[in-house]
């Protein structure tokens, strides 16, 4: 028995094997593209475990995904694998089409393809295909509307999270159309270990480190509810041995917060583990930047369903979740400089400099 993860290379999908293989002797069988922010540092833990097989390709390799399903005759694919920066994707969509949408699509024929190899009815029935997705295929809210639950109205405000809506309703289309047992979690923003530092977090910390601005768009005061990786990796292991096939279920962290109060803790933070030889807060090296173009203003999951219905919920609080990821970049110095490439630099450089005031 073994399941394929893809994707895992990347933020959230290295948390997810790296915790799987700690937990139990299933092998993992980890396919990743190793584009953007795909990094097998993430998985240098497991240099040697034989348990972890990894396959560097990319989902919409129909042929390399049949090939390793029919080998390694997987129970199981959760799928990571997407590109997942909304910034990218306003500058550069195309990417996003291809590799959320079509390559979706393709994993999909080729996961059908092997499902309807199965050897019996028995063994079809307990299969699982795992979706993973984002809480920003349902849009923005206003500061008094409810928080999306799973039958909140997709409306995708991005190239991203188009992309992303498209991928989840393919996934539907093909548990209703041919009956193939799926399961889709949409999840809220993420933060923890191994977070590629053009998102918010990680970017206030290495900025505030190496002595630049830190960019805030608008005012500040777009929130998001905030998931610690872990804790979002425990409720995926648990949709995945619980879940009702062909069900969707929101996964947050009971964290709303404005992203100015997000800056500021993290502030506080260093100010307290790695102060300023000047003494001063990094509080003072805050910028504010032209907002992005169609900002979604909240996100907000109600994780009711997954509760009542999986009895889980978060481990960490954020005070607690946010103190482990500071320490976390402050103790894995070598990781953040190994993965700033001269490519990501010239990226962050341009596009947030062509937007300061």
């Amino acid at each position: 028995m073994s399941i394929l993860v893809t994707g895992g290379a990347g933020f959230i999908g290295s948390n997810f094997v790296l915790d799987w293989l700690a937990l139990n002797d299933e092998p993992v069988i980890n396919l990743d593209a190793l584009t953007y922010a795909g990094n097998v540092q993430n998985l240098a833990a497991l240099n040697g475990n034989e348990k972890h097989i990894f396959i560097k390709g990319d989902i919409g390799d129909s042929e390399l995904v049949s090939s390793l399903l029919a080998r390694h005759q997987p129970r199981a694919i959760v799928n990571f694998a997407a590109e997942s920066h909304v910034d990218r994707s306003i500058y550069g969509p195309e990417d996003f089409i291809q590799t959320n949408i079509v390559g979706t699509f393709r994993l999909l024929e080729a996961v059908r393809g092997y499902w309807n190899t199965l050897p019996d009815e028995e063994t079809r029935a307990k299969f699982r295909f795992l979706h993973v997705s984002t809480d920003e295929v349902y849009g923005s809210l206003s500061k008094d509307d409810p928080a999306f639950t799973e039958n909140t109205r997709y409306e995708p405000n991005s190239p991203y999270s188009a992309s992303k809506a498209a991928s989840d309703h393919l996934v539907r289309a093909y548990h209703h159309t041919y009956g193939l047992p799926v399961l889709t979690t949409n999840c809220s923003n993420n933060y923890g270990p191994f977070h590629f530092p053009e998102k918010l977090i990680p970017l206030m910390i290495v900025n505030a480190l190496a002595g630049k601005p830190l960019p805030v768009y608008g005012d500040g005061m777009q929130i998001r509810d905030w998931l610690y990786v872990k804790d979002h990796c425990s409720a995926i292991r648990r949709v995945l041995e619980l879940g009702r096939v062909g069900e969707t279920y929101n996964i947050g962290g009971w964290n709303e917060k404005p992203n100015i109060e997000i800056v500021n803790t993290v502030c506080t933070l260093l100010d307290e583990l790695s102060g300023r030889a000047d003494h001063k807060s990094y509080r003072e090296q805050i910028s504010y930047v032209t907002d992005r173009p169609g900002h979604d203003r909240r996100y907000a999951i109600d994780a009711g369903k997954i509760e009542k219905e999986l009895n889980w919920k978060p481990d960490e609080t954020f005070e607690t979740g946010i103190r482990k990821t500071v320490q976390w970049y402050l103790d894995n110095q070598a990781w953040v400089e190994n993965v700033q490439s001269g490519g990501y630099r010239d990226w962050v450089e341009k596009n947030y400099a062509e937007r300061s005031l």
